[in-house]
């Protein structure tokens, strides 16, 4: 469905989980390709969540439903994806 990376720091360890796995308000960096440009987004585990929700029920990817925000926001990226998610949570409820 949709490929980005994840950079955030958490070292492997077989058979154990890092607390800050399990945070969810733990900030993620991942790269997502918005307007045919690679740039990385930081969000907290809880929004990277979300957003997969998100595009999952609209059945698009998480690049596209990126781009979307992108294309309507005026401030920072993180920031717009943050609110558009809250607003659009508000709408499902």
């Amino acid at each position: 469905m949709t490929a980005f990376s994840d950079s955030s720091r958490q070292t492997y360890a077989p058979g154990r989980v890092s607390a800050d796995a399990l945070d969810p308000t733990r900030l993620v960096k991942r790269s997502v390709v918005v307007a045919g440009h690679r740039t990385s987004v930081s969000l907290e585990d809880a929004f990277w969540s979300e957003l997969r929700r998100v595009a999952t029920a609209r059945r698009c990817s998480i690049n596209a439903l990126i781009a979307e925000v992108d294309a309507g926001r005026s401030g920072n990226l993180s920031s717009a994806i943050r609110v558009f998610l809250l607003l659009n949570r508000v709408k499902d409820e």
